[in-house]
């Protein structure tokens, strides 16, 4: 009795055991793995540069109505397109190479360069003269007119016009930022006026450069 009890108390051990062994077992085998994530970084820096450039376009000569008994003023002009990409932008001047600067080189007979104050709307008076005004989106101080012209060879009543200073450059269109790809374009006015007493007969040039520079 007592070794049937100690036999089946054995069976029941090794059982538990066995069941035991095979949980543990398949704990084992089936417990999820825990991964610790590793990583690095690296830092790099990406460059461009954008070189400043400027250029400035060569529009043809210009030339004047002639004047004549009947004929007592003449406009013309002609336009510059500035392209910059310089952030600061760009400054336009006008230089004159002769003061005056419309002269006959065969006579060497001269228009006056046209008498102001600064910049005023356009009047001569007893003289022959020779001035230039401008307009253009980055021209300032010479009026609000797009058209050199009042009407056809009589010079814009609304624009300011000045007489060159000598053979010193004048500022006359100026940017803070850079111009589009298309450029911007900035138109020079020129005008004759004979009153009262006639410019004695020639052909007179002025020889003026125009000159885009980043700021």
């Amino acid at each position: 009795m007592i070794k049937n009890t100690l036999e089946m108390s054995l069976k029941v051990a090794s059982l538990v055991i066995l069941v035991w062994g095979f949980v543990l077992y398949g704990y084992a085998t089936f417990e999820p793995l825990k991964v610790i994530a590793v990583e690095d970084a690296d830092e790099i820096i990406i460059t461009q540069s954008v070189t400043a450039g400027i250029t400035i376009s060569s529009p043809s000569d210009i030339s004047l109505t002639p004047l004549t008994l009947i004929q007592n003023t003449a406009v013309a002009s002609t336009t510059w397109n500035v392209i910059t990409n310089n952030q600061a932008g760009y400054s336009l001047t006008i230089q004159a190479s002769a003061a005056p600067a419309l002269k006959d080189n065969t006579t060497l007979e001269t228009f006056a360069d046209y008498t102001s104050v600064g910049k005023e709307t356009w009047s001569v008076v007893n003289a022959y003269e020779f001035g230039w005004s401008a307009f253009g989106n980055d021209v300032t101080g010479h009026g609000t007119d797009t058209d050199c012209a009042s009407t056809y060879d009589v010079p814009s009543t609304t624009l300011l016009w000045e007489g060159f200073d000598g053979t010193s450059p004048i500022q006359f269109a100026s940017s803070t930022s850079e111009t589009n790809q298309a450029g911007t374009e900035t138109t020079l006015c020129v005008a004759t006026e004979q009153d009262i007493v006639f410019a004695p007969s020639g052909t007179y040039y002025a020889t003026t450069t125009a000159t885009a520079t980043t700021q």
